[in-house]
């Protein structure tokens, strides 16, 4: 399990991309619901009552090897949701399925105590609808996500499907009416079995027409299969469906907003990757709002394009959240931004890609441009380096969202950032600036799994 974690993780990270052209850059309570176009809509999505910011942040599951970043350590206390990062995709069944089982739900985490049919004598092993034993219990980062849950009404965890290195298992497995249909109906059973609010689909990226109309034909099928959940609970809480968009032109134009608005939330702007070692002519910035006139060669993409044409194309703003990277691209030989460079070998977890908390390099002269919002960090003497967001660029970022009256911000990936108790994470740096605009959305969680194959999750974890 751990080597195809971390193999995961190493086509995952290295995909989880702006979606900039066809290049390969590298991933019983309840709140208010009303009706909007016959299907059910949360309060703070897209029908103008915004009740303050998403702060939305990817956990990946194969953080808790190498990276030594358990679930605990996710920063909860800053965020109102939580994208569990991947979901698979059965090529032959379209079926949404863990990656990694081990990590999701049966490793034992201090505190864990196993009662379930494998550890116990006293199982009684009562069969369920759906094949599974009654006695069975849910472990892994999965629990530590509902416990999350449990001390923090106000987050929500959303399971996503999909990512960099599952791109081509989506247009098969949504190109049929059964395949579609397996896809939602199993998603949403994760759903009730593992106890998540949401679905989050990262479909990198639709390539035609029809397959844009295959991703909005499972969204409706998706929200149907929540809304019909939500039915069967008391007090009918909303659960959320939402998509990863791309910001690069060639793939942006796949995405039908439109077809897709009336079913989803939120979508989330993957705003980063735009230059890096491999991919680019030139050294560049990883995550610009703006490109830069006196400087071009550094700018590739910018933010301020796929914005400007998620909302023309009927995208209200505050269902738009921003992403924003934790981490930098690098690139070595260079004189600086917008020059020539040689591909950089070394990194964090993989070749020129480099957490923030390793920022800035020692020996490194920290640089900003606030004309294109962005900074990096240059080494005179190597000659290296490094694009990343500092603090100061967090906070102007903030602004940016906060101007054009969009929804929130989203990072990848929380192993990158510094701890929110320090002043140089960018989750804390972003989340208290939006304090001064009103602060963080309130709505509550859900708590209740009745359907769950998992014993200790319809009991809600009683004790602890």
């Amino acid at each position: 399990m751990q080597l195809f974690s971390l193999l995961l993780h190493t086509a995952v990270f290295t995909g989880l991309v702006a979606g900039l052209d066809g290049r390969h850059p590298h991933a019983k309570f309840h709140h208010e619901a009303n009706e909007i176009g016959g299907y059910s809509q949360p309060y703070g999505g897209m029908n103008g009552l915004q009740r303050g910011y998403r702060s939305v942040a990817y956990y990946v599951n194969w953080a808790i090897y190498a990276r030594n970043h358990p679930p605990q350590d996710i920063p909860v206390s800053r965020l109102t949701h939580v994208n569990y990062a991947f979901m698979g995709i059965n090529n032959i069944t379209s079926e949404v399925i863990l990656t990694d089982e081990f990590a999701d739900v049966q490793k034992m985490w201090p505190g864990d105590m196993a009662t379930d049919f494998t550890n116990s004598n006293n199982a009684t092993h009562q069969p369920m609808t759906n094949g599974a034993s009654m006695d069975m219990e849910m472990f892994g980062n999965l629990k530590q996500l509902y416990l999350h849950k449990k001390h923090n009404r106000h987050l929500k965890t959303m399971m996503s499907i999909g990512g960099w290195s599952l791109r081509k298992a989506f247009a098969p497995a949504l190109a049929t009416d059964s395949g579609r249909k397996n896809f939602a109906k199993t998603a949403v059973q994760l759903i009730k079995d593992l106890g998540f609010d949401g679905v989050e689909i990262d479909y990198e990226y639709p390539s035609s027409a029809q397959e844009a109309a295959d991703l909005v034909s499972v969204c409706q099928l998706i929200r149907e299969e929540l809304d019909s959940y939500s039915r069967s609970l008391n007090g009918n809480p909303h659960f959320l469906l939402a998509l990863a968009v791309p910001a690069g032109p060639i793939n942006y134009v796949h995405f039908d907003v439109p077809g897709f608005k009336p079913y989803v939330d939120f979508i989330q702007l993957m705003a980063y990757d735009y230059q890096g070692s491999v991919f680019s002519n030139y050294s560049g910035h990883d995550a610009n709002v703006y490109k830069s006139r006196d400087n071009p060669r550094s700018t590739d993409f910018e933010t301020e394009d796929p914005l400007r044409y998620y909302l023309n194309a009927g995208m209200p703003a505050e269902g738009i959240t921003l992403g924003m990277p934790l981490y930098g691209r690098s690139f070595a030989n260079t004189s600086g931004p917008g020059m020539t460079y040689t591909n950089a070998t070394d990194g964090t977890w993989e070749p020129a890609v480099w957490d923030y908390k390793a920022m800035p390099q020692n020996g490194s002269q920290v640089y900003t441009d606030n004309t294109i919002v962005a900074s990096w960090c240059y080494n005179k003497e190597t000659r290296y380096m490094v694009s990343y967001d500092t603090p100061e660029i967090a906070v102007q970022k903030t602004h940016y969202l906060v101007g054009k009256g969009l929804g929130g911000a989203m990072w990848w990936e929380t192993s990158g950032d510094f701890k929110v108790d320090d002043q140089r994470s960018l989750i804390r740096t972003v989340t208290t600036e939006l304090g001064h605009f009103g602060g963080m959305e309130t709505s509550m969680n859900v708590l209740d799994y009745p359907q769950s194959k998992y014993r200790n999750l319809r009991e809600g974890m009683p004790g602890q």
